[in-house]
């Protein structure tokens, strides 16, 4: 996948705001300051398309991005992040819930983990919800410029293990762009099948 245009198109909290534009639809999940916007604008190779922040929890809203007027890439809130109220995490997990049950052009979930770190509780809870979703994941594990390579094989392997998951795991690094094209790929690839 080339990309020639991406912009921000609306944020939403609820159906009725969502962008009809129906178009093929890619949503990214993961904890706070996981790294998915800085992924997104690495995927995009628009530095500032979405908001980086190095306070976790700034994502309030489900942000709709459209990608050379054929995709949307769907951004979501970090969970997990202690500061916020339950009565958030509650109505993000309602917002979630809303645009799965709604969302007739999902074609894959990306599923952003630290790969620095073992996948934590929140994690396994979003993969196993996913999951019984019957939705296609996709496990993305970020920031492998801050890791060995030693310590990224042994670390895939304990992300694995920790979501009991038999899906393949895309490693990427936003700042070196190491894995993005293998993103492209995938999406090009999914494209190919809808069509």
């Amino acid at each position: 996948m080339i990309i020639k245009t991406a912009k921000y198109i609306t944020s939403a909290t609820k159906p009725d705001q969502y962008p009809n534009l129906n178009l093929p639809e890619f949503i990214f999940f993961g904890r706070s300051n996981v790294g998915k916007s800085s992924l997104i604008n690495a995927f995009t190779n628009y530095k500032k398309l979405a908001y980086t922040s190095s306070k976790p929890g700034k994502t309030i809203t489900l942000n709709f991005y459209n990608i050379n007027d054929q995709i949307l890439l769907i951004d979501v809130p970090g969970y997990g992040y202690a500061e916020k109220m339950v009565y958030d995490r509650l109505s993000y997990g309602k917002m979630i819930e809303k645009y799965l049950a709604s969302a007739k052009n999902l074609v894959c979930c990306f599923l952003i983990i630290d790969s620095r770190h073992k996948p934590t509780e929140d994690d396994v809870l979003m993969y196993n919800f996913l999951k019984n979703l019957d939705k296609e994941i996709v496990i993305i594990a970020t920031k492998i410029d801050k890791i060995s390579k030693n310590e990224l094989q042994k670390n895939l392997n304990l992300i694995k293990t920790t979501l009991n998951c038999k899906e393949s795991i895309i490693p990427v690094s936003a700042v070196s762009k190491k894995g993005i094209e293998i993103i492209h790929q995938l999406i090009d690839n999914k494209l190919s099948l809808t069509e």
